[in-house]
């Protein structure tokens, strides 16, 4: 008797850790778009203590024509900065490449319309984000953007484009900047050529696959017009001293869009906060080998948009 009593107390204790160890979740509307509510959703640790906030927003992978905020593969990541005292936020984004062909480099137009929409949304809840930040606790100067795949394109063009004051980015505040970004298997689309950027970009952190095929690692382009990966870009950065982190993993695919936000938070904390909080002036370049990993199933964009 007295053993089963324990065991139920036992059971309850455990029961009462893992509920507490879930961040509340707060879910808002930050803007309606061609008839949509795009929503983004606050995941937070309560503290006695009232403070400002880093925020780390995240936005979701699925090639620009799928995929949602709070999947639960991204719990992990979501959780992880929580605990570490971030008000980490997973953002809706319209999905422009629903139901349009498979890109290609003569037929960029709806990848660029994705892109760009994705990118308005980034910065429509970014704008959101800062008007409600005393509300929200948020520290506006460290406001670091992350995304995986489609995300993480996402997230790499909206720092190039307000880096470079492109019209698009004229929604933002003059003087803000987003304080990091970090990429799960992204690229930038330019029609200039490897992006040159007006301005330094905000410190980076980049994870790809060397053997990606759906988001290249290096570059697929057609004269000047193309989508740039995190070879391409982590090479500019090098030659004009921007300061970033480069994760190299070698004979790996598009699979590195994902798994990092398990594997390599405490990677990705350091990052934080030797580059953003400490601002180390640092340009890392990291091959990574992992003998033990198997590559995934090659995927292509003909292949993932048929």
């Amino acid at each position: 008797m007295f053993r089963k009593l324990l065991l139920s107390i036992g059971a309850l204790l455990i029961s009462l850790f893992l509920f507490a160890a879930k961040p509340q979740k707060d879910t808002q509307v930050y803007a309606v778009k061609d008839g949509q509510e795009l929503k983004l959703d606050i995941y937070s640790f309560p503290s006695e203590v009232k403070e400002c906030k880093p925020c780390l927003i995240f936005v979701f992978g699925g090639g620009f024509k799928e995929g949602s905020r709070d999947a639960a593969d991204y719990t992990d990541y979501f959780t992880y900065f929580a605990e570490k005292g971030f008000a980490v936020v997973s953002i809706d984004y319209r999905l422009g490449m629903k139901d349009a062909p498979p890109p290609g480099i003569f037929n960029t137009k709806p990848l660029r319309n994705a892109i760009a929409m994705a990118v308005a949304d980034l910065y429509s809840a970014t704008n959101y984000l800062l008007q409600n930040a005393e509300t929200l606790n948020i520290d506006t100067s460290r406001i670091i953007i992350s995304g995986s795949s489609a995300g993480a394109i996402t997230v790499l063009q909206a720092d190039y484009e307000a880096r470079d004051h492109k019209p698009s980015a004229d929604v933002l505040p003059e003087k803000f900047h987003f304080a990091g970004v970090i990429s799960f298997a992204g690229g930038i689309f330019s029609t200039e050529g490897v992006p040159s950027y007006t301005q330094a970009p905000a410190p980076t952190l980049f994870f790809h696959g060397s053997a990606d095929k759906l988001v290249p690692y290096d570059k697929t382009r057609f004269f000047r017009i193309g989508m740039f990966g995190s070879k391409s870009l982590a090479k500019r950065f090098r030659e004009k001293g921007y300061p970033y982190l480069f994760y190299s993993m070698e004979g790996l695919g598009h699979e590195v869009a994902g798994f990092p936000m398990k594997e390599f938070l405490p990677e990705i904390e350091q990052f934080i906060v030797d580059f953003v909080i400490n601002r180390k002036q640092w340009l890392v370049d990291i091959r990574f080998k992992d003998k033990l990993r198997r590559p995934e199933k090659t995927v292509t964009p003909k292949s993932y948009y048929d």
